[in-house]
């Protein structure tokens, strides 16, 4: 287990000390030590495999270091998001999120038992300001479990994560891997621990779901350690690089763009000077093989052979070696790949295509976002011809020969066959002999060819499911979730191929970074919305979707009252029907946006009465009488950090609800305008 000690909450949240850890021969840390302090944002980077995961599970307690230990204050907690194994059921989904805020009874003993140890503490010293600080802090999260403000939180928390009113009731059971990850996060996110561990957190998140969490990471007030492989939000977040390498760890004192630059200055420097040294050394050597003989030189050589000796080499590890790929050349296809007409499909009662046409032609490179539950998924089974429409025709252009790369394709490899023979069955002739160079593309190198499926994590899984695809000679390559399990080279690796593919693809993917330079069309999926088509990459889209939203909130704002209005886009047929129009609509905001509205109100109210507060206990601690007494000091002292805390927490959730404000106006006049057209 971790070890414990007291330190200064205003600082260090937790420190790593001499961690050491082996897998047999292999040493993924030796001696590691490094600190994490309050607020802190920190990326883990490195390779697959450079041990990110491990250590995080070490810290967490998961599993135990061969040598070494973590640190952590008393009372610390810590929250861990895995990267998979996360399955909950049995208890309804709100329930299940609201629950794990508990521990009330837990955090009253400790906070009874630090009032305890205040007394016997002199007022001032550092030990007391720490234990009174900590007192607060136990105190305000007693404050925070109070179930009528959480439940509001909580519903935010889950709807910023994708999830629908409708999703609340359901067990958790229902929902599928990638959605019991965003339940796991949601409950880390009310819990709000110290320190946040979070193991590739946007892997299974859409694109809005990953921009409201990069959001909400950016305000939170504990420590956060992330793993990703998602450049934009690690540039926008963290301030600190940890990175490791062949055992090894590094410290930048910057976002990960930064650590790329720095590491690869650093590598250049590191060339130079052991270049310098060599040359030094050679001189060196050349003196003493030349001067050897000489009996008049015998004291000069002898004090460089002792001075050589005690040369402490310059050592430059080697780069890993970067692979390049490249796509089999595709057979030549017709102008169109592939076409929908009047496509129709649904489950059940939700719809995903309603009488929709669809035209792809040659050379379109698209990639296909959207909320999770829209239909990108099914969409690609569609143009995939894996699975029929409802109604409707679908049509492949001549000579359209298509590759597919499917989430569940992972699920039905043989389990019997090694990772090689599993790709050389699915490679053809041409390709067969790129088999082990696209392997180590992918991670697998050296003997990890010849380990059996059955034993593969998932993500390895789906690796190799991604390899047969991609040697499958095809004009048209349809990749659902391609780099989920990639990391930062291997990705590269596939870019490259893709911006050199001279065939069409559409992709299924919420990676930015990945997308933008290798598409040139935006195919976006809303729920009860036919897909809509944007020429140009992933942030012009963005962009273009962030102005509508914004356009949106100035007229709702400028016109509360002719915002949800019949309007210029769905006039009514007549005087009557655009009355009933603006009374539905006006029951709408009632219903949904009101009560936010004084719920904004009441927050306001209470960061005034706070903050006026705050104002008198300031005033109080000036006055002599006070500072000279101790019960007095610490009253009012204790009082005005809870205030802090409190006030913390109120600009958060008043920055929640103007947000949630914006986007229900926006929602509304959008609907309002589909119903009335």
């Amino acid at each position: 287990m971790a070890g414990r000690c007291v330190f200064s909450l205003s600082a260090m949240v937790f420190a790593v000390q001499d961690l050491h850890i082996e897998f047999g021969p292999r040493v993924l840390f030796d001696s590691l030590s490094f600190v994490v302090e309050q607020g802190e944002r920190i990326a883990f980077a490195g390779q697959n495999g450079a041990g990110k995961s491990t250590l995080m599970k070490c810290i967490v307690g998961v599993l135990e270091p061969d040598r070494g230990k973590v640190l952590l204050p008393r009372h610390t907690q810590v929250g861990y998001l895995p990267q998979d194994g996360i399955h909950i059921s049995g208890t309804p989904l709100l329930e299940e999120v609201l629950g794990s805020v508990g521990g009330v009874v837990l955090l009253q003993q400790q906070v009874d038992e630090l009032s305890a140890e205040l007394q016997s503490l002199p007022a001032d010293s550092p030990e007391y300001r720490e234990t009174l600080e900590e007192i607060g802090h136990l105190e305000l999260l007693l404050q925070e479990r109070d179930a009528a403000r959480l439940r509001p939180r909580t519903e935010s928390i889950l709807r910023g994560l994708g999830f629908s009113s409708s999703d609340f009731a359901r067990d958790c059971g229902e929902f599928s891997g990638g959605w019991q990850m965003r339940i796991a996060l949601a409950k880390l996110l009310l819990q709000e621990p110290e320190v946040l561990l979070l193991d590739e957190p946007t892997n299974h998140l859409d694109l809005q779901s990953q921009r409201w969490l990069e959001q909400n990471l950016r305000h939170y007030r504990g420590a956060i350690c992330i793993i990703s492989h998602d450049v934009a939000l690690l540039d926008s977040l963290v301030s600190r690089t940890i990175a490791f390498h062949h055992g090894r760890a590094e410290e930048y004192a910057g976002n990960f763009s930064f650590y790329l630059r720095e590491s690869k200055a650093r590598k250049e420097i590191l060339l130079r000077q052991a270049k310098a040294q060599q040359r030094e050394l050679a001189k060196t050597q050349e003196f003493i093989d030349r001067f050897r003989a000489k009996a008049t030189k015998a004291t000069q050589v002898q004090s460089r052979i002792k001075q050589m000796e005690k040369v402490e080499l310059i050592e430059v590890e080697e780069d890993d070696a970067v692979m390049s790929f490249h796509f089999p050349p595709p057979p030549p296809g017709g102008h169109t790949v592939v076409s929908l007409e009047k496509a129709s499909k649904a489950y059940g009662a939700v719809t995903i295509l309603d009488r929709y046409d669809y035209s792809m032609p040659k050379g379109d490179r698209v990639a296909i976002v959207g909320v999770n539950g829209a239909g990108k998924s099914t969409f690609t089974r569609l143009i995939s011809g894996t699975e029929a429409l409802d109604a409707g025709t679908f049509a492949f252009g001549h000579h359209t020969q298509v590759a597919f790369f499917s989430q569940t394709h992972a699920d039905v490899l043989n389990n019997e066959q090694t990772v090689l023979e599993c790709v050389e069955a699915a490679a053809s002739r041409e390709t067969r002999p790129l088999v082990r160079n696209i392997l180590g593309c992918f991670l697998f190198r050296g003997d990890d060819v010849f380990k059996k499926i059955g034993v593969l994590s998932g993500g390895e899984r789906s690796r190799v499911a991604l390899v047969c695809m991609l040697l499958k000679p095809a004009n048209f390559l349809i990749m659902d979730e391609p780099t989920n399990h990639l990391d930062f080279q291997s990705q590269e690796v596939l870019q490259r191929a893709l911006a050199e593919y001279p065939g069409s693809y559409c992709i299924v993917s919420h990676n930015r970074q990945f997308l933008d330079p290798i598409v040139n069309k935006v195919l976006e999926f809303r729920p009860g919305h036919a897909p809509r088509l944007f020429h140009g990459n992933v942030s012009a889209y963005l962009e273009t979707v962030e102005a509508e939203e914004r356009r949106a909130a100035e007229t709702a704002a400028a016109s509360p009252s002719s915002s949800f209005s019949a309007g210029d886009g769905g006039q009514p047929a007549n005087k009557r029907d655009a009355r009933r129009a603006r009374a539905a609509a006006r029951e709408q905001r009632n219903r949904l946006v009101k009560p936010l509205e004084k719920e904004l109100q009441e927050v306001e109210n209470s960061i005034a009465v706070a903050d006026e507060r705050k104002a008198t206990i300031s005033a109080e601690l000036e006055k002599p009488e006070n500072m000279s007494d101790n019960q007095k000091l610490m009253e009012l002292t204790q009082e005005y950090q809870l205030l802090e805390r409190e006030s913390e927490s109120l600009y958060s959730r008043w920055e929640e609800l103007s947000c949630e404000i914006e986007l229900k106006i926006a929602e509304l006049e959008a609907e309002f305008g589909d119903t009335g057209a």
